[in-house]
Protein backbone atom coordinates (compact mmCIF):
# COMPACT_ATOMS: atom_id res chain seq x y z
CA UNK A 1 0.00 0.00 0.00
CA UNK A 2 2.88 1.95 0.97
CA UNK A 3 4.54 1.98 -2.55
CA UNK A 4 1.05 2.57 -4.27
CA UNK A 5 0.74 5.60 -2.66
CA UNK A 6 4.56 6.77 -3.54
CA UNK A 7 3.93 5.58 -7.12
CA UNK A 8 0.60 7.49 -6.92
CA UNK A 9 1.84 10.69 -5.38
CA UNK A 10 4.80 10.19 -7.73
CA UNK A 11 2.87 10.75 -10.79
CA UNK A 12 0.64 13.37 -9.92
CA UNK A 13 3.90 15.61 -8.33
CA UNK A 14 6.21 15.04 -11.49
CA UNK A 15 3.02 15.80 -13.64
CA UNK A 16 3.45 12.07 -15.20
CA UNK A 17 -0.06 11.25 -14.76
CA UNK A 18 -1.21 8.69 -17.82
CA UNK A 19 2.12 8.83 -19.20
CA UNK A 20 2.65 5.60 -19.67
CA UNK A 21 4.22 2.09 -18.38
CA UNK A 22 7.56 3.37 -19.54
CA UNK A 23 7.58 5.93 -17.00
CA UNK A 24 5.77 3.90 -13.93
CA UNK A 25 8.84 1.25 -14.42
CA UNK A 26 11.50 3.88 -14.60
CA UNK A 27 9.64 5.62 -11.27
CA UNK A 28 9.51 2.36 -9.76
CA UNK A 29 13.28 1.49 -10.70
CA UNK A 30 14.14 4.61 -8.69
CA UNK A 31 12.43 3.78 -5.75
CA UNK A 32 14.08 0.20 -5.46
CA UNK A 33 17.79 1.95 -5.92
CA UNK A 34 16.61 4.07 -2.76
CA UNK A 35 14.85 1.10 -1.07
CA UNK A 36 17.76 -0.97 -2.02
CA UNK A 37 20.51 1.83 -0.32
CA UNK A 38 18.87 2.38 2.43
CA UNK A 39 18.44 -1.39 3.23
CA UNK A 40 21.54 -2.45 2.56
CA UNK A 41 20.19 -5.56 0.94
CA UNK A 42 22.97 -7.16 -1.63
CA UNK A 43 20.74 -8.99 -3.75
CA UNK A 44 18.60 -5.99 -4.52
CA UNK A 45 21.61 -3.86 -5.20
CA UNK A 46 22.79 -5.95 -7.28
CA UNK A 47 20.01 -6.62 -9.27
CA UNK A 48 18.94 -2.92 -9.67
CA UNK A 49 22.63 -1.68 -11.01
CA UNK A 50 23.44 -2.93 -14.42
CA UNK A 51 26.79 -4.91 -14.89
CA UNK A 52 28.90 -1.90 -16.27
CA UNK A 53 27.92 0.10 -13.29
CA UNK A 54 29.96 3.59 -13.04
CA UNK A 55 28.93 5.31 -9.75
CA UNK A 56 30.67 8.65 -8.95
CA UNK A 57 30.46 9.99 -5.21
CA UNK A 58 30.38 14.21 -4.88
CA UNK A 59 34.07 13.18 -3.44
CA UNK A 60 34.88 12.42 -6.86
CA UNK A 61 35.27 8.78 -6.23
CA UNK A 62 34.29 6.73 -8.81
CA UNK A 63 32.97 2.67 -7.61
CA UNK A 64 32.07 -0.52 -9.96
CA UNK A 65 29.07 -2.59 -9.46
CA UNK A 66 31.03 -4.31 -7.43
CA UNK A 67 32.65 -1.72 -5.08
CA UNK A 68 29.18 -0.05 -4.98
CA UNK A 69 27.03 -3.11 -3.92
CA UNK A 70 29.95 -4.11 -0.98
CA UNK A 71 30.11 -0.46 0.21
CA UNK A 72 26.39 -0.18 0.98
CA UNK A 73 25.87 -4.15 1.71
CA UNK A 74 29.32 -3.90 3.97
CA UNK A 75 27.20 -0.87 5.97
CA UNK A 76 30.37 0.50 5.13
CA UNK A 77 28.40 3.15 3.38
CA UNK A 78 25.72 3.33 5.71
CA UNK A 79 22.17 5.18 4.73
CA UNK A 80 19.67 5.81 7.54
CA UNK A 81 16.98 7.65 5.56
CA UNK A 82 16.50 9.03 1.93
CA UNK A 83 14.40 11.43 0.60
CA UNK A 84 14.11 12.67 -2.86
CA UNK A 85 13.41 15.87 -3.97
CA UNK A 86 12.36 17.62 -7.26
CA UNK A 87 12.54 14.82 -9.12
CA UNK A 88 12.58 15.02 -13.52
CA UNK A 89 13.54 12.44 -15.97
CA UNK A 90 13.86 11.89 -19.69
CA UNK A 91 13.20 8.90 -21.69
CA UNK A 92 14.91 8.46 -25.32
CA UNK A 93 14.13 5.17 -25.80
CA UNK A 94 16.26 2.17 -24.12
CA UNK A 95 17.94 4.94 -22.20
CA UNK A 96 16.50 7.57 -19.11
CA UNK A 97 18.23 10.02 -17.48
CA UNK A 98 16.89 11.24 -13.97
CA UNK A 99 18.04 13.90 -11.94
CA UNK A 100 16.28 14.80 -7.95
CA UNK A 101 17.96 16.12 -4.89
CA UNK A 102 18.99 13.57 -2.31
CA UNK A 103 18.60 14.03 1.33
CA UNK A 104 20.01 11.77 3.87
CA UNK A 105 20.78 10.42 7.11
CA UNK A 106 23.84 8.44 7.47
CA UNK A 107 25.38 6.36 9.78
CA UNK A 108 28.96 5.57 8.21
CA UNK A 109 31.57 4.22 10.96
CA UNK A 110 29.15 4.58 13.38
CA UNK A 111 29.74 8.17 12.62
CA UNK A 112 25.60 10.35 12.54
CA UNK A 113 25.78 12.70 9.76
CA UNK A 114 23.83 14.22 7.10
CA UNK A 115 23.99 14.62 3.23
CA UNK A 116 22.42 17.00 0.51
CA UNK A 117 23.22 16.14 -2.52
CA UNK A 118 22.16 17.11 -6.25
CA UNK A 119 21.86 13.42 -8.77
CA UNK A 120 22.03 12.32 -12.33
CA UNK A 121 21.19 8.70 -13.03
CA UNK A 122 21.24 7.30 -16.59
CA UNK A 123 19.26 4.31 -16.42
CA UNK A 124 19.38 1.43 -19.11
CA UNK A 125 16.48 -0.75 -20.63
CA UNK A 126 17.29 -4.17 -20.06
CA UNK A 127 14.82 -6.89 -21.25
CA UNK A 128 11.83 -5.52 -19.02
CA UNK A 129 14.09 -3.96 -16.53
CA UNK A 130 15.49 -0.57 -15.99
CA UNK A 131 19.13 -1.05 -14.75
CA UNK A 132 21.13 1.95 -13.07
CA UNK A 133 24.00 2.43 -15.82
CA UNK A 134 25.55 5.50 -13.89
CA UNK A 135 25.17 7.85 -11.20
CA UNK A 136 27.11 11.10 -10.69
CA UNK A 137 26.43 13.10 -7.28
CA UNK A 138 27.66 17.04 -6.79
CA UNK A 139 27.37 18.50 -3.03
CA UNK A 140 24.95 21.12 -3.02
CA UNK A 141 25.07 24.60 -1.36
Amino acid sequence: MRKLLFVVLSLVAFGTYGQGKKDLALLNAVEKLKEAMVSGDRNALESIAAADLNYGHSSGKVEDKAAFVESIASGRSDFVSIELKNQTYKITGKTAIVRHQLFAKTNDGGKPGEVSLGIMLVWIKDGKEWKLLARQAYKLP
